[in-house]
């Protein structure tokens, strides 16, 4: 397994790894040098394993907090209290030194370009990678190829390349990538398929992140909407993967909670080993008060759609209904996200309700989470996906709606498979085109046009299937629609004080009271006021989170981080990105 070959790489990877700023020129010890090391095939899959540290692990759940998870706290970039760092802040290259390492010494001992090829394109994609995830960050950067001498200050010290040169740079090594990998289906490798996945992933995003940011004035957004749509085809095309089905009841369910990456629909995951004791925290997360009472915010949990594929939104009092009925013939992915009534853990019987203990909003997350075994503080060993075949078919729609192209075939070979999952009714593109929700137009008020209806429905989709999985920010960010973050964040509706069954079984969970607390044991007593907020204070409404926390997003900076102090202090041909203070 390649996770294996990566503990026997750790004393490798150590060394030719560095984080301060002379990373860009830093050579390698002495005693591991080009020539003694870059001598056969397994010595560069050896070196290529040492990229495989920087795919996204569990955390990216945990750290989830924009409008899709809310927690007792906020992250800075909800507040508008990202500073200015002195140092780091992102702004880090010792992973592309690696790499361009590489690229620039696999040759030395006589082997040839055609021997390594598979090599040198895992070596690509994952610069490919890094290079899209800092242009998401920081926008321009600087592009470098090569290790730079430490005599070489037109390189080392050179101003941050346009943002147009850096994504065709990246389009450039994904296609190579994609040209030259394995075909071969690996949930723990980079192959084909992942090139083609992420390539999707990267023309969805700069297609539309240029479509929408008008203010900078960036040309061919047509042409990276396209890139994504091919790349999804040919994936599609290529019959590899599928989408995970046993029963609409479960299958979503089982998608997250199976220990080994199930590859029918997981292209790359993480992956975690009880026997290797690699192990994350989700499981801790969601039934604690450690990470913050994670639940899901009422507006994402109002966009699930009935189970027929009528909206949920369209009745009158929507927000006004109580859980146990607000719950009641949703789409079937939705009780496979939080607890419902009728949940039980996995492997039980137990009818558990919803934990306001451990869930801020009440809409307690159970996505990921495995067996009872598994709560104690990081002991979660599922697998966690990082590119899956429903992300495809969501870019292939979401792409195809942008351009304009989109038909009811495109539809029914890309969304109908993700919604067959759970049974639900495909998107019908007259109709919503015809009919556009004003709920999910609300959210996304720059969306017009022709297409509007079948781009907000695909958007909806896109939040559902994807929650808890890392997208959320990066979709704020390319839709242009940073304001959704300072929204107030809200959960369950409760008419007032008084007792409440949340999972229908006949007995009280929940108890919100004023004056002196009950003494009677089994409820959660939560006092009104304190321990949980109503918009109308006894008079009921909406759970309110955070209300006395500010939130702010300057849409004049916040689209971006900010360069570290040291580095702009250090080369002057650096400039910081506009509204951040040095």
């Amino acid at each position: 397994m390649k996770i294996i070959n990566i503990f026997y790489a750790f004393f490798f990877i150590v060394i030719f790894t560095s984080c301060d700023y002379d990373y860009l020129n830093r050579q390698p010890l002495s005693d591991v040098s080009p020539e003694a090391f870059f001598q056969s095939e397994k010595d560069l899959d050896l070196y290529t394993n040492s990229f495989y540290s920087v795919i996204p692990d569990a955390t990216g759940i945990y750290n989830e907090a924009d409008d899709n998870i809310v927690k007792t706290g906020l992250a800075d970039r909800i507040k508008g209290t990202r500073i200015t760092p002195t140092s780091g802040g992102g702004w880090s290259w010792g992973e592309l030194r690696k790499i361009n390492y590489f690229l620039q010494n696999y040759a030395n001992n006589g082997l040839s370009e055609e021997e390594a090829k598979p090599y040198l394109a895992e070596a690509r994609f994952f610069r490919a990678w890094f290079y899209f995830e800092k242009v998401k960050t920081f926008g321009d950067v600087p592009i470098y190829t090569e290790v730079i001498a430490a005599n070489d200050d037109e390189s080392l010290y050179k101003s941050r390349d346009s943002r147009i040169e850096v994504m065709d740079f990246v389009m450039s090594d994904l296609d190579y990538a994609i040209a030259n990998l394995a075909s071969t289906r690996s949930v723990d490798k980079i192959t084909k398929w992942t090139a083609l996945a992420l390539k999707s992933r990267v023309g969805l995003f700069e297609g539309t992140f240029r479509k929408y940011h008008t203010e900078m004035n960036l040309p061919g957004y047509e042409i990276f909407l396209n890139e994504a749509v091919e790349a999804a085809r040919e994936l599609m095309e290529s019959g590899t993967y599928s989408i995970y089905k046993s029963s609409p009841e479960t299958a979503y369910k089982e998608l997250f909670a199976s220990y080994d990456a199930i590859d029918e629909e997981v292209i790359l995951a993480r992956k975690y080993s009880a026997d290797l004791q690699l192990y994350h925290n989700v499981n801790y997360y969601t039934i604690t008060a450690s990470y913050g009472k994670p639940g899901l915010e009422k507006s994402l949990v109002n966009s699930y759609l009935m189970q027929d594929g009528s909206r949920f939104t369209d009745q009158e009092g929507f927000n006004e209904l109580l859980f146990p009925e607000e719950v009641k013939n949703r789409d079937l992915r939705l009780s496979q996200t939080i607890r419902t009534p009728g949940y039980s853990r996995i492997g039980q019987t137990t009818v558990l309700p919803a934990d306001f203990g451990a869930s801020v909003t009440g809409y307690q997350l159970t996505k990921f989470v495995t067996a009872t075994s598994e709560d104690s503080y990081n002991r979660s060993y599922n697998d966690i996906p990082v590119f899956r075949y429903a992300e495809v078919l969501l870019n292939f729609a979401e792409a195809k709606a942008e351009l304009g192209t989109l038909t009811q075939a495109d539809l029914d070979q890309s969304i109908a498979l993700v919604r067959e999952r759970v049974a639900m009714p495909n998107i019908q593109i007259s109709l919503a085109n015809s009919n556009p929700d004003p709920y999910i137009s609300e959210q996304y008020p720059n969306v017009s046009g022709e297409n509007m209806g079948v781009i907000l429905e695909i958007r909806r989709e896109r939040r559902i299937e994807l929650v808890m999985e890392s997208y959320r920010w990066d979709d704020i960010l390319r839709w242009k629609v940073g304001p959704q973050v300072v929204r107030q964040f809200k959960g369950m509706y409760f008419p007032g004080t008084g007792t409440f069954d949340l999972d229908e079984n006949g007995s009280i969970d929940v108890v919100i009271y004023t004056g002196e607390k009950p003494t009677e044991k089994g409820p959660i007593y939560l006092q009104l006021g304190s321990e949980i907020l109503l918009e109308n204070g006894e008079n009921g409404g909406l759970v309110i989170i955070n209300p006395n926390i500010p939130k702010t997003f300057d849409e004049s900076k916040d689209y971006f981080y900010p360069l570290p102090i040291q580095d702009l202090l250090i080369n002057d041909r650096l400039e910081q990105n506009p509204g951040w203070q040095n």
